[in-house]
């Protein structure tokens, strides 16, 4: 389904310290080349069908979601709910920034805040935050979000973020890579409810 092209060198390497199943420092690969799409259109239908699986979690019931999973690094589905759209939020933020101008400031913080401070404390802010909000707005929140990055990614100009390979660089690790990173979290979230 993808369209892309592959663009090697080693002039954008790719930003360690957002990529591994908690979002922890990953290694950076010297044989990685980071794959370009060759239209918003393509990376959109690629987002929708990669988050698609994890829309099940909607379907567990409240106390399905509350149930830590070993096998899933000890989180609950409700954890995995709240890390996935806490970091879509973010780039949702930056999509927005994108479609009225070249940079985006909330990016540029993000990325400082997470090299000052590293991803294990930023990631515990956000469980933290995201556990003392009401499950009611986790669920709108993971239902909604995904969708309105897609929507907000059509009117940013593609120059600003398939073009840009800092910007497509970012969002890819917000979406695609990250959902690769907890598709395992899913499943083992899924079988602990019956539902694999």
């Amino acid at each position: 389904m993808r369209e892309a092209v592959v663009v090697f060198g080693a002039a954008s390497p790719v930003r360690p310290g957002r990529g591994s199943a908690t979002r922890l420092a990953r290694p950076v690969r010297a044989d990685y080349h980071q794959a370009m799409f060759l239209d918003g259109l393509s990376f959109l239908e690629e987002e929708r069908e990669a988050f698609r699986p994890f829309e099940a979690l909607l379907d567990l019931t409240d106390q399905q979601l509350g149930v830590a999973v070993a096998t899933a690094h000890g989180w609950s589905g409700r954890d995995l709910m709240a890390h996935l759209v806490a970091w879509q939020t973010d780039c949702l933020a930056v999509a927005r920034e994108l479609a009225v101008g070249d940079t985006s400031p909330r990016k540029a913080a993000l990325d400082a805040d997470w090299e000052a401070r590293g991803g294990e404390v930023v990631n515990a802010e956000i469980q933290a935050d995201w556990a003392s909000r009401p499950l009611s707005e986790v669920r709108e929140q993971f239902r909604t979000v995904a969708g309105e990055l897609r929507g907000t990614l059509t009117v940013v100009p593609e120059a600003r973020w398939i073009k840009n390979p800092d910007h497509m660089r970012y969002i890819v690790d917000e979406t695609l890579d990250h959902y690769d990173e907890h598709r395992s979290d899913l499943a083992a979230i899924l079988a602990a409810a019956g539902r694999s």
